[in-house]
This record gives structure tokens, sequence and C-alpha cells, in this order.
């Protein structure tokens, strides 16, 4: 029983399209993966470029050594004295010039904050933490009716002693 050619022909045929169908879409998906991939890669890369050109260099801070202050404190049970260092961060050198020429407003606003605290109220983290952002508020507020305020970011204490 042998086969009519034609038939062998017809039977032949729809088994090539099936692999070149397969074969094409094969191709399609490697390509357009292969773009895709491309396309994600570039993407970060330009936006890692815009990163950095957003980015400002680094300003070195600025900190403003203030004097010693030695002050007592309110009696709790006993009388005791407050001995402090104090470094202000500012924002600037000028903003740092601008409190250096008010020191002396400055050092009284510190004096009359340090002298209303306790022993008990300085003596945890807390407490400490609390004074410092007391300190930023005096230290920011204006010097004369129609000026802006102080740029001060932080304070650090470089030294504290209670006793």
């Amino acid at each position: 029983m042998a086969q009519d050619p034609k038939q062998q022909s017809e039977e032949a045929a729809p088994a090539s399209k099936k692999k070149l169908i397969i074969i094409i879409a094969a191709i399609v998906l490697a390509v357009g993966g292969g773009g895709a991939a491309w396309f994600f890669t570039q993407q970060k890369s330009h936006d890692k470029k815009e990163e950095v050109k957003k980015e400002e260099p680094a300003t070195a801070p600025v900190f403003l050594t203030l004097d010693t202050f030695t002050v007592n404190l309110q009696p709790d049970p006993d009388e005791k004295f407050l001995q402090v260092d104090i470094s202000l961060q500012v924002a600037s050198p000028e903003a740092a010039e601008a409190i250096k020429l008010h020191m002396p407003a400055v050092k009284n606003r510190l004096l009359l904050l340090l002298t209303s605290k306790s022993a008990a109220e300085i003596s945890t983290v807390e407490g400490k933490q609390e004074l410092s952002n007391e300190i930023i508020e005096e230290v920011k507020k204006p010097f004369s009716p129609n000026t802006k305020p102080q740029e001060v970011s932080g304070v650090f204490f470089t030294s504290f002693v209670v006793q």
C-alpha cells in the first residue's frame, strides 16, 4: 500500500508550518526579551547618572564652640551646680559670625535657661535631649524684632558635669 505522493506532501505541509510558526515565535520572544533586558539596564544606569548629578557635594559642618557655662541649678533637696561645654552646629560660616556678633545675648539666654533646671531634670538622657532642644530654640530666636531666626541645626554637649 503505497501512499499517493500528493497525500504525503499534504501531511508534511502542516508539520513544516507548525515548525515554522514555533521557530518564528521563539525568535520573536528572544528578540523581545533581549530588547526588554537592554531597556531596563539602560534605564537603571540613566537613573543612576541623574542621581549623581542631583546630589550636591557635601559641605563640611560648621561648629561654633561656646565658653564653658558654670551655673547653680534649682535646688531639689540640695544645692547643685552644672558645668557644661556646648558646641552649636550652624548652617554656614556666616550664621556662625552672626551668632558671634550677638554672643552676650546668646550667653544670657543660655544662662537663664540653664539656671531654671534642676539636677533631676537634666540627669537622664531624655532630660539632656530636651535641654538640647530648648537651647536650639533659645539660640534661634531673632536678636532684634525685624530679623530672621538664627540657623542652628544641632547642639552638642562636649562636657557635662553635675555636682
